[in-house]
């Protein structure tokens, strides 16, 4: 085969006398001694015995289940993705116009640290309750969960409401997304599983033509509230078919005798401690609290009397970084059941996958934090239109991930596309936008570094995802997909907070250096509302100096999302280059 591809299907060297290859070769794939099937077993779908019982059940399901069930399965799950990512993308836009109603814009991306910080931790246990009860229960958990952080946006009064909503339904958001994925994992083919991801991820483009109208709609009509409150009524009734066909082929597994439940014998006083054991709660406490107190110093300082130097944000960064190292400790030499699985951590593959994970994160949300707000003060675009240009890296990525699913098929491998195109990309996008952030910039330049930064993602995000499931046998896969989902969402967490300090540190004090002498006694109202901001006409020396306040806070935001970025490379060269195509990873009738 001729052409740029050509080197990716076959050796650059002399061939070699091709030997057998060992069952636990890690160039093959999994890090453990989980046994790897091939076609000559004598039989290749027999429940795994040794597995977790949730493991069992899906494996039993998906035994049984007909091919119209797994397909069934696959429409609930994108029509689920659809209704979320609608309403994720309404409520971000409506996120800043929330945070002005209570005339804290500033921290439009505060509210996010403690919600991702818990949702991304939050995956290590919700990976032990889908291991260890099942995948439909969790399933439902993280739906009821979703569902009352809806309630609570809806129905909050203040600012502090509104953070403690967005943990609870970023918490339930991205359990539902993590436990879709470890669905996908569990009913697909390693060699599909790319184009199985990016099928899941479709709806958002055709989410992107719809939330943008749908957020204008809420905020000048129903308000922000009802916006909210119509999603916490439609995202149960969209779930709940999915939980009743798993639920029902596993009741069908379970008559026909291929699950067998034995009692545990434990007393309820017992199954508590079991539990708390099991998950691994101490550890829990110590990782949020210390994730908590080490991020939100940053995101609150410029609140406190001295800034940096107050007594209370010093208290927190130090007693942050103490229970975080509490934390490593604990787990080292005295938790009776590791909360983190370390030896999959030691693999090379997935702690390059959770590297570029954390990396990718934490540039999106520095230099995304604040941009729809930028697209709307500084490029004087509409509520509408900035959804369109914010919605591009959705509507790009998921067009791309399809294509890159094919060729991860075609190829049997992943680590090429994402090291030569996807990481130098991402970089040579945000790389653009530090020179056309300025004010009068020409809005078509934006929308090319959107549609970069888009192409570069499709093949980032499938290619991390890959890395760690490919890296583990079937046992695992929930456990290292939550760790993967817990690096991204402490990246995020961690990238809001760098924002929000940039925002807060240099924003204000460009403000008071720009603004005219007759607007200096509104800098309050201006630096916390956005409403406000748009309220200055374009062209008047008040709009134009908070234009270059703007400017000079984006700047640096850009900068630093741009240096993160390049770590990126580091982790993705760590990956091994495993062929997907060799080894059986899951059971059942599978896609």
């Amino acid at each position: 085969m001729r052409g740029p591809l050509s080197h990716f299907t076959r050796p650059a060297e002399a061939p070699v006398e091709e030997k057998p290859t060992p069952a636990n070769d890690k160039e093959m794939g999994v890090v453990d001694n989980q046994p790897r099937y091939s076609e000559n077993d004598s039989d290749p779908d027999s429940i795994d015995v040794k597995a977790q019982a949730g493991v069992q059940k899906i494996e039993a399901t998906t035994k049984v289940w007909s091919r119209n069930n797994l397909i069934l399965a696959y429409i609930f799950i994108w029509i689920i993705y659809f209704v979320d990512s609608m309403q994720q993308g309404m409520g971000t836009l409506l996120n800043p116009y929330v945070t002005s109603a209570f005339s804290q814009h500033s921290l439009t991306a505060a509210t996010g640290v403690m919600s991702g910080i818990i949702g991304g931790v939050s995956k290590l246990p919700l990976a032990k309750i889908l291991d260890v009860w099942g995948r439909p229960q969790g399933f439902l958990v993280v739906v009821l969960i979703m569902t009352v952080g809806l309630v609570m946006m809806a129905a909050c009064n203040n600012v502090e409401t509104y953070a403690a909503a967005q943990v609870f339904y970023w918490v339930g958001y991205n359990g539902i997304s993590y436990t879709l994925s470890v669905f996908i994992a569990d009913t697909s083919s390693l060699k599909n599983r790319g184009l199985m991801l990016a099928f899941i991820a479709s709806p958002y483009i055709i989410t992107v033509w719809i939330t943008s109208p749908m957020a204008d709609s809420v905020l000048y009509g129903v308000g922000w509230r009802w916006g909210f409150g119509i999603f916490s009524i439609i995202t149960p009734v969209m779930c709940l078919p999915l939980f009743f066909l798993f639920t029902w082929n596993y009741t069908k597994a379970k008559r026909e005798g291929l699950i067998v439940l034995t009692p545990s014998g434990r007393t309820t006083w017992q199954s508590i401690k079991f539990y708390f054991r099991e998950f691994d709660i101490i550890c829990l406490i110590l990782v949020c609290g210390g994730f908590a107190l080490f991020l939100l110093p940053f995101n609150i300082y410029s609140y406190q009397y001295y800034g940096w130097r107050d007594p209370l944000t010093i208290c927190m960064i130090i007693f942050g970084g103490l229970l975080l190292i509490a934390a490593v400790v604990w787990e080292r030499f005295f938790a009776p059941v590791k909360f983190m699985p370390w030896e999959l951590l030691k693999d090379r593959t997935v702690i390059g996958a959770c590297i570029l994970a954390a990396v990718l994160f934490v540039e999106y949300y520095i230099w995304t934090s604040y941009f729809s707000s930028f697209l709307q003060v500084v490029l004087n675009l509409d509520l509408i239109q900035t959804g369109y240009i914010g919605n591009i890296y959705s509507l790009g990525s998921c067009f791309f991930s399809f294509i890159v699913g094919i060729l991860i098929r075609w190829t049997g491998r992943f680590k090429w596309i994402t090291l030569y195109f996807g990481v130098p990309v991402t970089i040579l996008s945000i790389g653009l936008l530090i020179h056309f952030r300025q004010p009068n910039t020409y809005i078509g330049w934006i929308i090319m570094c959107e549609i970069l930064y888009a192409f570069a993602g499709g093949a980032c995000v499938i290619g991390e995802q890959m890395a760690v499931m490919a890296a583990a046998s079937h046992q695992h896969v929930a456990v290292v997909l939550a760790v993967e989902g817990m690096f991204s969402s402490v990246g995020g967490a961690i990238g809001g907070s760098i924002s929000t300090a940039i925002w807060t540190g240099l924003f204000p004090t460009a403000l008071a250096k720009y603004l005219p002498p007759e607007s200096q006694a509104d800098l309050v109202s201006i630096y916390g509302q956005l409403p406000v901001q748009l309220s200055y006409p374009v062209g008047s020396p008040t709009r134009d100096a908070i234009i270059a306040a703007y400017g000079d806070s984006l700047y640096w935001m850009f900068v630093a999302a741009t240096c993160i970025t390049v770590l990126g490379l580091v982790g993705v060269a760590m990956w091994r280059d495993i062929k997907v195509k060799d080894f059986k990873q899951v059971k059942g009738r599978v896609i």
